[in-house]
């Protein structure tokens, strides 16, 4: 039974815990892009956005990427897009890395920013314990780092629904009003697809934990739960949160904010501590990506990816990102994701919908795409 329950865990709720872990950083982490993409269109028009828009986009599309992937066995981002874009698929390394090393440069500062004003430590041993967490994860591979993935995120799920129970408990009357009596504001439809655009720039991190799905049905249902594992967590904090609605708008960390208005220390401190613990899961799925994309070089040469060049890789790539953190560049993180998002629309969404979707579509006819 345990075996089975296992072998069923991966198939459907691995991939989109993965996919959430790797993109709660960025997501939802703070609770400012909630903020900026849903709430700031109203309680109402928010909600609508975030489960008639984004989850949807997230779920259709995430049950054709992971189709794509089983159909041609492409488990990391370079066998993947040279399937997809053939000998254009370069460009979405470049935009990746691009958009990697953005992320990267705001976790590492995060992760000292936070330990630093909460704990009282300096500001590098955030950073180096963020560092040693990513190093010491993809130092161990890929069986690891999906138990701390999906592990971690059951974590992040026991943490928000608290935050949830807590706001509702003491706003309760603040929070219905807010959906009774809420405007929609316009825009909703496109907040909620520039936050689902926005967050794809991370599927790369997702191929990796995608070889337990073996037929077409495991890949749709799991890219369907895998939309909402993925807003679940975001969605409860946009609902607790919507009862300060409008004085919210303005805050910078508004989970902090809310926290703040609970009255919770002890809970204000589990949830930073929760969070510098997504920073190693996205640092780490994105990391670990590239890894798999340098391992596809070493395994079609018959040789194994040298497990100490692991974490050399986390390394240099998180020195990478805080570098250009110190060049002012995290000030241009929201111009920077916005740009990429629409990137990731052109090279990858586009050219899934099309030439995947053919292709997908020429394997079945041919028998090349295994079971069914």
């Amino acid at each position: 039974m345990t075996g089975n329950f296992s072998s069923l865990f991966r198939k459907y709720l691995l991939p989109g815990f993965v996919f959430q872990s790797v993109v709660i950083a960025g997501g939802y982490g703070t609770g400012r892009e909630i903020i900026e993409y849903f709430l700031n269109y109203g309680p109402l028009g928010g909600l609508i956005g975030m489960v008639c828009v984004t989850t949807v986009l997230w779920s259709v599309i995430l049950a054709v990427t992971f189709e794509f992937a089983r159909t041609f066995s492409a488990y990391d981002y370079r066998t993947y897009f040279k399937l997809l874009l053939g000998r254009f698929w370069i460009i979405f390394e470049i935009f990746y890395l691009f958009a990697m090393l953005l992320v990267l440069a705001v976790v590492g500062s995060a992760a000292g920013v936070l330990l630093r004003d909460n704990f009282g430590l300096p500001y590098m041993a955030g950073v180096m314990v963020m560092l040693l967490g990513i190093g010491f994860l993809t130092f161990r591979g890929a069986s690891i780092i999906e138990q701390f993935l999906a592990g971690w995120s059951i974590v992040l799920y026991i943490t928000y629904a608290i935050v949830f129970i807590a706001a509702f408990m003491k706003f309760g009357s603040l929070i219905r009003d807010g959906f009774t009596n809420g405007d929609i504001r316009p825009g909703f439809v496109m907040g909620g697809f520039k936050y689902a655009l926005y967050n794809f720039n991370i599927i790369a991190a997702v191929f990796f934990c995608l070889h337990h799905i073996e037929t077409r049905k495991e890949a749709v249902l799991a890219g369907v739960l895998g939309g909402v594992i993925g807003i679940v967590p975001g969605l409860l904090f946009f609902v607790a949160v919507s009862g300060h609605f409008p004085d919210v708008l303005t805050e910078e960390i508004p989970m902090v904010y809310l926290l703040t208005q609970i009255g919770s220390p002890f809970l204000l401190t589990v949830i930073q501590l929760v969070i510098f613990g997504t920073l190693i899961e996205t640092g780490t799925g994105l990391i670990h990506a590239v890894n798999e994309r340098i391992h596809s070089v070493y395994r079609e040469r018959g040789k194994e990816l040298p497990r100490a060049m692991r974490p050399v890789t986390a390394s240099l790539l998180i020195i990478a990102g805080l570098a250009l953190s110190k060049f002012g560049l995290i000030n241009l993180i929201a111009k920077g994701y916005g740009a990429s998002s629409w990137g990731f629309l052109v090279i990858f969404v586009i050219p899934l919908f099309t030439i995947g979707i053919y292709k997908i579509m020429k394997a079945s006819g041919t028998g090349e795409a295994g079971r069914q």
